[in-house]
């Protein structure tokens, strides 16, 4: 009976195994699921029930979507032609940049070497899936991308642990994000841009898996989720918009023009022993103050008369564009009424030697010139003291939070009074241009500016309506301007055949400048007062020391 049943049994499973193998081809693979359809490219959306149009929705581009992204099939043919080419210079970066940090592990926790097995970002480029394209006033353009990348890259680190070699494999990668793109600024140099600016609009989506040793460490039940988190976070830390990364383009040297970055305070004390280049009197001294790179005029200090030991004791503020490569140069005159001043000497001070904040006193000898091959320089011309402090800027930033903090407990009135005892800044005013100014009689316009009784103005553009200055004008005061008016005024000149000068006023426009204290920039276009359409745009800044 026994044995009948083992026979029963044994002839069951090997029936069972082909009947079960050809129901399950005839149940999974024959027919065909019900829930899973073809895509039909002919049918609109309208035409799909809203469970299918759910399941759709996640895998449709940007541009569909949203009317705002543009669809941009062009510039993902760009990248695919290009990215065999990006990917060797990509991988040539992630090399140099991480080896510094690899060199910090070596012979820590028993590490030997760290070091890429096998780098490579695949033969899958990106796809852009949608672009936006943002108008700005500003000296930039800006656009938005919505990024999506399953690429097949190779990423193999082999780390040396005592004797044994341990691979760690990246795989699956699959990262989508909404990036913005700055160009910015904009210069008279190809390609016209001077550095990209790259930001993250929303917290980016990251896929990947992680083989050590061949085995996936992200099948461990609930470290997937949690390492993908982490790092989205830690990414979107970083990168977050208004947080930027900064990729340079030109030189700031060749192609664009430097920002102020601070301010240089200058205390001429006293010279010495100064050389007589009168006849029959002593010399009338006086300093020229100047930083190399700049066309603004010198400044100078008062003329002490018949003193070769004179004392000055006088304060001026420069404003510093690059503190590593400039230099103070200071020239010494002898002041005439008649005829070219004589030359006493002169010296410089690098601005790289200054620690930012701290005062510093120097005592040099006067020198004919820098070359140290002249032989005049053997002469003794006598000594000059100065006192010196570099004094950078805030960051806007910081500025800002700080407005922000105070006006949390108290008003804006109070907030304003508060910037006002902040001290010494810079105001930057940069007249860009405008547009329909239209005089009776002739448009040779040009900018007019007017601050605390300080008049500015810019080149005259001739025979047009609508000029482009983008000039800048720098204003350094004692405290912030939180309840000053800036006037600005579009005057066109023409000289007549009899030489007579004909001028005519194309409009005007005040400019309170409390908002650009409280927001450290502003970007305008303003309608010109006593116009019929003009219109100018003004971008002002204000930085704070």
């Amino acid at each position: 009976m026994g044995f009948l049943i083992s026979l029963l049994g044994t002839i069951g499973f090997g029936i069972g195994i082909p009947i079960g193998i050809l129901l399950g081809f005839f149940v999974f693979i024959y027919y065909e699921p019900r829930d899973v359809k073809d895509f039909d490219t002919n049918k609109s959306l309208e035409d799909y029930d809203s469970n299918t149009l759910i399941d759709l929705i996640p895998k449709l581009p940007l541009w569909v979507m949203n009317p705002d992204y543009e669809r941009v099939d062009w510039l993902n043919k760009f990248i695919n032609d290009m990215w065999p080419y990006f990917d060797k210079v990509a991988c040539g970066n992630i090399i140099s940049t991480a080896e510094p940090i690899f060199s910090e592990y070596i012979d820590k926790f028993q590490i030997k070497s760290i070091n890429f097995k096998h780098l490579t970002l695949g033969n899958l480029p990106p796809k852009i899936h949608g672009l936006k394209v943002h108008e700005s006033n500003e000296n930039q353009l800006v656009f938005d991308l919505a990024l999506r990348w399953a690429g097949n890259a190779v990423i193999v680190l082999a780390i040396k642990l005592l004797s044994l070699e341990i691979n760690v494999q990246l795989i699956d990668i699959q990262i989508s994000a909404s990036t913005r793109v700055i160009l910015r600024p904009f210069v008279p140099t190809f390609p016209c841009f001077a550095n990209i600016a790259v930001s993250l609009m929303e917290k980016p989506q990251i896929d990947f898996g992680l083989k050590v040793m061949g085995g996936d460490i992200m099948a461990i039940p609930g470290l997937y989720q949690c390492v993908q988190e982490v790092i989205s976070k830690q990414v979107a830390g970083l990168y977050l918009w208004p947080h930027t990364y900064e990729i340079p383009i030109l030189d700031c040297s060749i192609g664009a023009d430097k920002k102020p970055v601070g301010i240089l305070r200058v205390k001429v004390v006293r010279a010495q022993k100064l050389l007589n280049m009168d006849f029959l009197s002593t010399s009338d001294p006086y300093v020229k103050l100047s930083l190399s790179g700049e066309r603004l005029p010198a400044k100078k200090t008062s003329v002490k008369m018949n003193n070769l030991n004179p004392e000055w004791l006088e304060d001026f503020k420069m404003i510093v564009k690059d503190p590593q490569s400039q230099v103070l140069q200071m020239h010494l005159y002898d002041w005439e009424k008649f005829g070219a001043h004589d030359y006493l000497g002169m010296q410089v001070i690098p601005l790289n030697v200054l620690i930012p904040y701290e005062k510093k006193e120097f005592t040099l000898n006067l020198l004919n010139s820098m070359d140290p091959d002249d032989p005049h320089n053997k002469k003794p011309r006598g000594q000059i003291t100065v006192e010196t402090t570099f004094v950078p800027f805030l960051e806007d930033s910081k500025k800002i939070s700080g407005i922000m903090d105070y006006e949390q407990n108290g008003s804006s009135h109070d907030a304003l009074e508060k910037i006002s005892l902040t001290g010494t800044g810079l105001l930057l005013v940069t007249i860009i241009g405008a547009e329909d100014v239209e005089g009776k009689s002739h448009n040779n316009p040009h900018a007019m500016i007017l601050f605390r009784g300080d008049k500015r103005k810019t080149m005259s553009i001739k025979k047009t309506r609508n000029p482009i200055w983008n000039e800048e004008f720098q204003f350094v005061l004692e405290e912030a301007p939180v309840k000053d008016l800036i006037h600005i005024e579009v005057i066109s000149k023409r000289r007549s055949r009899l030489g007579f000068m004909s001028k005519e006023s194309l409009g005007h426009v005040d400019i309170n400048l409390s908002d650009v204290v409280c927001n450290g920039h502003i970007n305008e276009k303003y309608y010109l007062i006593d116009s019929r359409d003009g219109v100018i745009q003004v971008d002002i800044r204000w930085k704070v020391i």
